[in-house]
């Protein structure tokens, strides 16, 4: 192993069956049964649309950070730009793009892929693109924003101060920190470890078959 890259291996069981039994308003609850190791096993989890999302970095490298109310944890926490991939064949690069403009009312010249991530894997299918977006500029349009969005505040801050944050645990949205993570030590790398914009997604797990 110390002389190969540290990676996840693909797997697919024998499904024997799989159902919807929650239907949700964003996202649903699955059940399958799978195949493993001669066993049936019964596993249940959030059938999850996936999602993309964007940690954007001006020129005196800052990054843009949002906040918002999030329900579930009862806390308006920091984040990045995010979106879900609930529109069927859209181009994770066109959704994210989107996203930026629609949260933070920016458009971006120069785009990459950060990292990729699991956000759960014990209990959603979630998979989340993280984009870098650097050559940051005004939207030629403001977007009107509703519901949990409509109070959304921005800040720019150093990634290092980002880091920081971190690190003192004062922040804890999970792209955010994986993000600025993964920024500043890409940097460190002087920008090598940065994907194409447009590569391949296989690990997504319901954008793997297409």
């Amino acid at each position: 192993m110390s002389d190969r890259l540290l990676q996840d291996e693909p797997f697919r069981p024998e499904i024997v069956s799989s159902e919807a039994v929650f239907d949700g308003r964003i996202w649903d609850v699955r059940r399958d049964v799978f195949r493993y190791n001669g066993e049936d096993i019964t596993r249940e989890y959030v059938d999850h649309t996936g999602a993309v999302a964007v940690l954007a970095l001006d020129d005196q490298e800052r990054v843009l950070l949002i906040k918002q109310y999030r329900h579930p944890v009862r806390h308006r926490d920091w984040e990045i730009p995010a979106g879900l991939l609930d529109i069927r064949g859209e181009d994770p690069l066109t959704a994210v793009k989107r996203e930026l403009a629609e949260e933070a009312d920016l458009v971006a010249d120069e785009w990459n892929v950060l990292t990729d991530i699991f956000t759960s894997p014990g209990g959603s299918d979630e998979a989340i693109r993280i984009y870098l977006a650097r050559g940051v500029r005004p939207a030629a349009e403001a977007f009107a924003r509703e519901e949990e969005e409509a109070d959304i505040e921005t800040a720019w801050l150093p990634l290092d101060d980002a880091v920081d944050a971190v690190l003192a645990r004062t922040v804890h949205n999970a792209p955010l920190i994986i993000a600025v993570l993964a920024a500043r030590t890409a940097r460190e790398k002087g920008w090598a470890t940065l994907g194409a914009a447009d590569e391949p997604w296989p690990t997504h797990p319901k954008l793997a078959g297409e």
